[in-house]
């Protein structure tokens, strides 16, 4: 541990942040998923006793909010306080627990963010010039030439503009090494390692140019005080919101003392450089500590891309919360995406994650006990021999799985931390069957061993469900109080201390249990996609309208048109159902992986088939950093004749979806054992 995270610890702060949202209208699904994430995170360290500061807010200034803002005939503060209105009912309906909702319109930020500025030009870090080149307006990103693609935006694929003006630019060059020194020196600063990997051999190391820090084609922004024809560009307003907030450049930094640096800054991964390399120069540059880490997660991905409002394929976390509960859909986000990685939102995998891991597994080890506790002991639970046969394994179990989720909430591995606790729920449900409590209730009345041992089995029951009231509550904060109300230890936290989850032996005797709803309906599947489709299909109607309206063709086409371009692109080289049958897939489990030797695209793999190790060659370097692979499980084509590539033998074919330049491996469930075939 550094010495940072050494002081912090002693102080037990914890300091954790999103990125604060450009305000672009109604707020989908995929902007859920990174709040929602550092809100587990946040709960969990307040559950361990943290001090925590949790941040987040949105990013007000820029010529794109000015443009709509005229467009509707508004002032450009109001047509975001509409929005962050909005924004700020989103987190609330999400039950987000953020200590602090900054605006970069915010005075307190505004003046801070011109001190700063000053500051740096005081010290010859900013200086005046002028700036010509291309500008993405959507992005608010400059681009050389060299680095367009087809003459558009890298980043989004839209248009861009020629622009020339004066500008103030921040010697960004400067700080090039000092930045790869850091980096190299601090292995956790930048995760996963694959963002790592990137910003290293993709920015830094080709060279950084200084970067344009004030406008003067647009005026919604700070002004520069010593030059009010300027304004201060995006990257010194919103990401000094960070140190802003705490009241750094104030009357009163006390916050700024007692919480800076950072634990975390969670950020999606299309914003990994300007937190790595953009901040921490100007951070180096105000002789301050560097956060402890940055975290860089995936995409939620849905019809093959990106949400996008204009593509019409975004998901409305209100509609989902309405309909199933938003502890289900903080379940969903938290359990079906790989943290790191990219994860696929579908209606069906909703769904099913719903009726399996929640109503039948969860909710129904709860019904269950509750119906016989009533049944077999009035609901009051009996003084029983604990801890014997399966019980004490039981015990034993419980222990490892809270030792286990610490692990793995302290690497924000929020998956991995919930398949540790549904190896409890899934444990308890087995412990039913194997014990059969309706077998032993037969003889209570004339056997009291049998009913000494049925006590001992409730008792193993009950006493597993509050360790998992306990351990849930970070991710489903709404179910653990519906779960204590039918256990009859609602209103008693000195039962429901974290720590208490790996205290086995708590729950009282004499405790009585109340029979309480279903925490989680079973839902009838087809008729829910049924519906949830007419949803979509008017959001996508309505995305085809905007756009259109908006002049973006291409856009509007696709979202209206869509169903008929994917039904020509289907049947234009069909083939038949014994041409499909002709091709063997697996699912193969990846147990090591490496890269090729003179070969910047080619890693090597060795997956397991279920019945034989494979080796495979495949060109997902770029995307995918060997130490991400391990553990991954892939899709495998078995009967593809093998290859020889640069030397090496490749035994088949794993799956991939491309689009562009991107690139993203088909996984299936981690519960799905290697040597599955895909039928």
């Amino acid at each position: 541990m550094n010495e940072k995270a050494l002081k912090n610890e002693e102080k037990k702060t914890y300091y954790i942040t999103t990125p604060i949202y450009y305000p672009s209208g109604n707020m989908h699904i995929g902007h859920s998923y990174t709040t929602v994430a550092a809100d587990a995170e946040a709960r969990y360290r307040r559950l361990k006793g943290y001090d925590v500061m949790f941040l987040t807010g949105t990013d007000e200034h820029g010529q794109k909010i000015q443009r709509k803002a005229a467009e509707k005939g508004v002032t450009p503060k109001e047509y975001v306080d509409e929005i962050v209105a909005n924004t700020k009912d989103l987190w609330k309906l999400m039950n987000v627990t953020n200590d602090q909702f900054i605006r970069t319109t915010d005075d307190f930020h505004v003046k801070a963010v011109q001190k700063i500025f000053k500051q740096l030009y005081d010290q010859g870090d900013i200086y005046k010039s002028e700036y010509e080149g291309w500008y993405c307006t959507p992005c608010e990103s400059f681009w050389t030439e060299t680095q367009l693609v087809d003459g558009k935006c890298p980043d989004c694929g839209r248009a861009v503009e020629r622009t020339r003006e004066e500008s103030y630019f921040f010697r960004l060059s400067k700080y090039q090494q000092r930045i790869i020194d850091y980096i190299e020196s601090h292995p956790d600063f930048i995760q996963p390692v694959s963002r790592k990997n990137e910003m290293l051999n993709n920015f830094l190391r080709p060279g950084l140019e200084d970067l344009c820090v004030s406008r003067t084609s647009f005026d919604w922004g700070i002004p520069v005080t010593f030059d009010k024809k300027h304004v201060v560009y995006v990257w010194v307003d919103a990401l000094s919101n960070y140190i802003t907030a705490l009241g750094y450049g104030s009357g009163d930094d006390s916050r700024f003392k007692k919480y800076w640096p950072a634990q975390v800054h969670l950020v999606g991964k299309e914003i990994v450089r300007f937190h790595t390399i953009i901040w921490p120069a100007i951070l180096m540059a105000l002789d301050l500590p560097l956060p402890e880490q940055v975290y860089g997660h995936g995409w939620l991905l849905i019809d093959g891309g990106k949400m996008s409002k204009s593509k019409g394929n975004v998901v409305d976390p209100r509609i989902l919360c309405a309909k199933y509960g938003c502890d289900a859909i903080r379940y969903f986000l938290l359990r079906e995406v790989p943290f790191g990685s990219d994860g696929i939102f579908t209606n069906e995998a909703l769904i099913g994650r719903i009726n399996s891991d929640l109503a039948n597994d969860l909710g129904n080890l709860v019904s269950r006990t509750v119906s016989m506790q009533l049944k077999y002991f009035g609901g009051v639970q009996p003084e029983a021999k604990r801890f014997e046969d399966g019980d004490n394994e039981i015990k034993a179990l419980f222990k490892e799985i809270y030792d286990n989720v610490q692990v793995q909430m302290d690497a924000l591995q929020f998956p991995s931390a919930l398949v540790e606790i549904w190896r409890g729920v899934s444990r308890l449900n087995k412990f039913i069957d194997e014990t059969a409590p309706w077998v032993l209730a037969k003889t209570i009345d004339t056997d009291a061993a049998s009913k000494e041992r049925l006590a001992g089995v409730m008792y193993t029951l009950l006493e597993g469900i509050r360790a998992i009231s306990i351990l849930i509550e970070p991710f489903m904060p709404e179910t653990p109080a519906k779960i204590r109300q039918q256990l009859g230890i609602a209103g008693k936290p000195e039962l429901t201390r974290w720590e208490t989850a790996a205290e086995w032996g708590v729950y009282p005797d004499g405790t009585a249990v109340e029979k309480g709803n279903a925490l989680f309906p079973r839902i009838d599947a087809a008729k829910e996609l049924e519906e949830l489709e007419k949803l979509n299909a008017g959001a996508r109607a309505e995305a085809g309208a905007a756009a259109a309206k908006a002049g973006d063709n291409k856009a509007g086409n696709a979202a209206n048109a869509g169903k008929a371009a994917e039904a020509e692109g289907e049947g234009a080289n069909l083939i038949t159902i014994d041409d499909f049958a002709k091709v063997e897939m697996k699912v193969a489990c990846v147990l090591e992986a490496e890269k090729v030797a003179d070969s910047d695209k080619l890693l090597k793999l060795i997956l397991d088939t279920g019945t034989e190790k494979r080796q495979v060659v495949s060109g997902i370097a770029k995307q995918y950093a060997p130490e991400e692979m391990k553990g991954k499980k892939v899709i495998l084509i078995t009967n593809l004749q093998p290859a020889v590539l640069r030397g090496i033998e490749s035994q088949g074919m794993i799956l991939a979806a491309t689009k562009g330049k991107k690139l993203v491996l088909v996984t299936v469930d981690g519960d799905i054992p290697a040597g599955a075939k895909i039928s």
